[in-house]
């Protein structure tokens, strides 16, 4: 049938673009900016028709032998990836215009996304693993796009090493699960698991999972290679939102079912993936640059969407992904304008910084309007990591309350953020309903948790709390004496990256110095 076959078309239009840009050199060649956009566009016309199509049809589509596989989750991620992928490409011919090497850049930008699409649609390990492989390499050489810049071969070789690490480890997975459950195609294992099938070795496979999804998705302590993409072109920066830099929560997605096997494994991503969003968030505050600050911030929100996993939270980690990587991707591309913007505004009267009591009103406001709405959409019929995640997107509205609370603040003001508040709070529990139907044959629902689970849901709840408290009060105390010294410890994270670059160059000397030296008798 159409629906079989279709999907196929749009990992090939982008591969067709890539052919087109190879061939392209020098200057400003002609067409290929209107080809490239042209075939990127047909890529999200078929992730278009392929969806309606599956819901015309209410069933999940395989195509040829059961490579790729179309359902709710590929669906979404297809359209995600291919909207993204024709914004990218249509800024980059702009961005680009007059570069020499225009025509490879796009040629390795279309290929990484064709790489994305297949990874995103395959229903075979073999399969998976090859995308995944290969959405790294064509990565690679996009962050190298400027080789003399030493900074891009920085963030280019610990990207290297961190991603074949991961790949490493998905292989690792993918042979254990193939030996767990005696097949290569993952519905039939995901069927087995959720029927509790696998045994140790699918334990296993869980724990390798999760370490190739941390690794791609810039978990700590790897995460400095994401920090410093900015030496890329910016059509980088959105392209990782493209399914690249999220493709480790994709893949947890991807294999949930088998993911429950292992609560170990989950609570292992829970402290990780929190950590990472907290540690990430407060760095944020103290960068400078806009870039640098989004790439921090994108660093914490692939934290949260890793916690989201760990909770068994799939469906919403599913959604966290669509909404980041919209908002994200369009605050790189739009981030030389927002500068622009800021600059030639005008800042008339003083600015609202809240004060304690402006800061606890606003906490106590944000979580009457959380319970408020949640009464009303059924919040008694929510698991707890769900209620546990809304307290934890609330204490961001609370962030915005108190702005809106302060004493220098106008009453407009005021208003307007108590309106924003009260629309988060409904399109959390509207978007966590729409999600959770429209994945209710995929993905599982979250199983009741355990004490380790209970223990760890806490410790995020209050956690999460004190951080937005801080972050809340961050003018009151940022260039305050005392926080002077951890502030510049903060803007430089801690020195994790530099502890990793340290790393990194004792790898390539003791590598340098196993290498053979030939001297001149012997030459």
């Amino acid at each position: 049938m159409l629906i079989d076959l279709l999907p196929y078309a749009a990992p090939f239009a982008l591969l067709l673009a890539a052919a087109v840009g190879f061939s392209k050199s020098g200057h400003r060649p002609p067409m290929l900016p209107r080809l490239a956009e042209a075939l990127a566009l047909v890529a999200l016309g078929v992730a278009i028709v392929s969806a309606v199509l599956l819901m015309l049809r209410g069933a999940d589509a395989r195509g040829m032998g059961g490579a790729i596989h179309l359902d709710a989750v590929s669906s979404v991620m297809s359209l995600l990836v291919s909207f993204i992928g024709w914004v990218v490409v249509r800024y980059a011919a702009t961005y680009l215009d007059g570069e020499a090497r225009q025509g490879a850049f796009t040629g390795w930008l279309c290929m990484t996304l064709a790489s994305v699409l297949v990874l995103i649609l395959s229903w075979n390990l073999v399969q998976l693993v090859v995308a995944w492989i290969a959405t790294s390499i064509f990565l690679h050489r996009l962050l190298l796009f400027y080789p003399e810049r030493i900074a891009a071969q920085r963030a280019a070789a610990k990207k290297f090493v961190t991603a074949r690490i991961g790949d490493v480890a998905l292989i690792v997975a993918a042979v254990l699960l193939a030996l767990a459950y005696g097949t290569t195609e993952i519905g039939a294992i995901l069927s087995a698991a959720r029927a509790g099938d696998g045994g140790a070795l699918a334990l296993g496979a869980a724990g390798f999972l999760a370490v190739a999804a941390l690794l791609k998705s810039a978990q700590f302590p790897t995460h400095g290679w994401l920090t410093e993409v900015i030496e890329t072109p910016t059509p980088v920066s959105a392209l990782l939102h493209a399914g690249v830099i999220n493709a480790g929560g994709f893949l947890l997605i991807r294999f949930a079912d088998v993911m429950l096997l292992a609560p170990g494994v989950l609570a292992v991503l829970v402290m990780i993936g929190g950590f990472t969003a907290l540690f990430a968030g407060l760095v944020m505050l103290t960068q400078p640059a806009v870039k640098t600050s989004l790439a921090w911030s994108t660093v914490a929100q692939m934290g949260f969407m890793i916690l989201e996993c760990g909770l068994a939270l799939f469906p919403l980690a599913l959604l966290h992904i669509v909404a980041h990587s919209l908002y994200k991707a369009h605050s790189f591309l739009a981030s030389g304008g927002a500068v622009e913007l800021i600059a030639a505004n005008r800042r008339p009267g003083p600015v609202a910084i809240p004060k304690a009591g402006a800061v606890r009103r606003a906490f106590f406001l944000a979580l009457a309007i959380y319970a408020v709405v949640g009464v009303g959409f059924g919040i008694r019929h929510e698991s707890p990591q769900a209620i546990a995640l809304g307290a934890i997107l609330i204490f961001g509205v609370a962030y915005m309350l108190a702005q809106g609370l302060a004493d220098a603040a106008p009453r407009a003001l005021t208003q307007r953020t108590i309106v924003y508040a009260v629309a988060t709070s409904v399109s959390y529990f509207a978007l966590q309903l729409f999600v959770v139907w429209l994945t209710s044959n995929v993905l599982p629902a979250a199983p009741p948790p355990g004490p380790l689970q209970w223990v760890l849901i806490v410790l995020a709840v209050f956690s999460f709390g004190v951080v937005a408290v801080v972050q809340a009060m961050f003018p009151l105390w940022a260039y305050h004496p005392a926080a002077a010294g951890l502030r510049v410890h903060l803007s430089n994270g801690f020195y994790a990256n530099a502890v990793f670059d340290r790393l990194l160059h004792g790898w390539r000397l003791a590598a340098a110095q196993r290498i053979p030296v030939r001297t001149e008798n012997e030459q």
